[in-house]
């Protein structure tokens, strides 16, 4: 077997840390994984707060905060060209092979996929999330991903639902997405030491309190659980612009201690919350995979969820009661999850998660999508803008302009500043002995 090949790649989304959430942790998990596999990764977000410029974080990763503001949602302000200076300077600096955008609501990973096509470079695209197809914010979106798409080397989905409806609103063709799931670190989410006790059961929610992860289900479903079980209690945690609701609810229903309202929660305290109960409660209304669902498994609670999107496809059967998204639907899959908990063994729980779900088994499939990209053939300037052509009678014409307009800048920036005048910075290795392991209680190891 040949010698395994470097790459050198650039890792690009408007989220990461310090903020938190499911695409945070993917690209954090990810790139500690690919750099223990011999591989240069560099990390490029927008600035958070006081965090600005480069820092290291735990194993060597490299991150470039650059001096973006987010303008909505932790998103950049779409600038087109404004990013291209500086996405071509980390590019050439840092010696890159690959781009690897993240997530389709990214601005800046549009736009920094967008510029490393214009010069050149391999890209791949991970969808983490999944759209409609109706209202106004969906096409719009999904005509942005088509328009970023176009030129893809390949592109990776979280589950199968996923490619199928990345294919479906991208026109990418099936065999460029590869379906890799997320992960979890089952190293930092273990099953309390002790099993608890069930004369009172805890289920436990961890969300973002917001309409797309069902929040105004939890309203309808919470008083229903605690009249029918007068030894069940809630424990929620997360925060959002529904919260008042379920604030509103716990009063109305005199549900005080019954209903423990947590506030957000941050990441490194979510293992300690989950341990403390029994049943996990996901409500979303749309979902591509649900890290959220691989942690508490992880942590052996059993799991009542939705059936949407590409849930189905995180846990065995046992392991997960799946519901309508429907407040009677999923009171009766609680009464089951209730009645099977007997049955549930946390360790063992624990260990199948072990087996199912590893970061260095993604790291391992995303590198054999790298492999794929860097085979693929480059092409000119004509050939590049008939495949835009086709994204649409009026939208095909103002892409070819957008990346006409691209392709000029770029090369009006390599006279103005050619790319030997860009210093090459020095790889920085870290030995093993200084490897403190991907846990996220070490990222915050970071320095300028």
């Amino acid at each position: 077997m040949g010698e395994r090949k470097r790459h050198r790649i650039l890792m690009v989304s408007d989220f990461f840390y310090p903020n938190f959430g499911g695409v945070e942790n993917h690209i954090y998990y990810l790139s500690q994984c690919l750099l223990k596999l011999g591989h240069k990764v560099v990390v490029m977000t927008h600035a958070y707060q006081n965090r600005s410029g480069v820092r290291y974080m735990t194993g060597g990763l490299k991150v470039y905060y650059v001096p973006w503001r987010p303008f909505l949602m932790q998103n950049t302000f779409p600038t087109f060209y404004g990013t291209l200076p500086i996405v071509r300077t980390i590019l050439l600096r840092e010696k890159i092979s690959l781009v690897h955008g993240h997530q389709a609501f990214s601005t800046l990973c549009h736009e920094a996929l967008m510029h490393a096509r214009t010069m050149g470079y391999k890209v791949v695209f991970t969808d983490h999330s999944l759209y409609g197809f109706a209202d106004a914010g969906s096409i719009h979106m999904n005509k942005v991903l088509q328009f970023t798409l176009a030129e893809v080397s390949q592109a990776i989905c979280v589950s199968h639902t996923s490619k199928e409806n990345t294919v479906l609103r991208s026109g990418l063709p099936p065999e460029k997405v590869f379906v890799i799931p997320n992960a979890v670190d089952t190293a930092m989410f273990k099953p309390a030491p002790t099993r608890l006790s069930r004369h009172e059961i805890v289920i436990v929610v961890i969300s973002r309190l917001v309409y797309r992860k069902g929040a105004d289900l939890l309203v309808e479903v919470i008083p229903e659980v605690c009249r029918l079980y007068p030894n069940v209690r809630f424990i929620v945690g997360g925060d959002g612009p529904k919260r008042v609701r379920l604030e509103e609810m716990r009063e109305k229903h005199s549900l005080q201690d019954r209903v423990e309202m947590l506030g957000a929660v941050q990441h490194s305290q979510v293992r300690s919350v989950l341990i403390t109960g029994h049943i996990f409660l996901n409500s979303s209304l749309t979902e591509a995979f649900c890290i959220a669902i691989l942690e508490a498994a992880s942590c052996g609670l059993l799991t009542v969820s939705t059936r949407v999107g590409g849930v189905p496809e995180v846990l065995p059967d046992d392991m997960v009661v799946l519901a309508k998204p429907d407040p009677s639907d999923m009171v009766q899959a609680i009464k089951k999850a209730i009645s099977i908990l007997p049955n549930i063994d946390p360790e063992e729980m624990h260990n199948r998660m072990k087996e199912l779900y590893n970061w260095h088994d993604v790291a391992k499939r995303t590198e054999i999508v790298y492999d794929r990209a860097l085979k693929c053939s480059n092409q000119n300037l004509i050939k590049r803008l008939s495949r835009y052509l086709s994204c649409g009678a009026w939208a095909g014409k103002l892409f070819c302009l957008v990346m006409i307009i691209d392709f000029l800048f770029w090369h009006l920036l390599q006279r103005w500043q050619p790319a030997e005048d860009i210093e090459e910075v020095p790889d920085f290795v870290l030995s093993h002995d200084q490897d403190a392991g991907i846990s996220p209680d070490n990222k915050n190891q970071s320095f300028r």
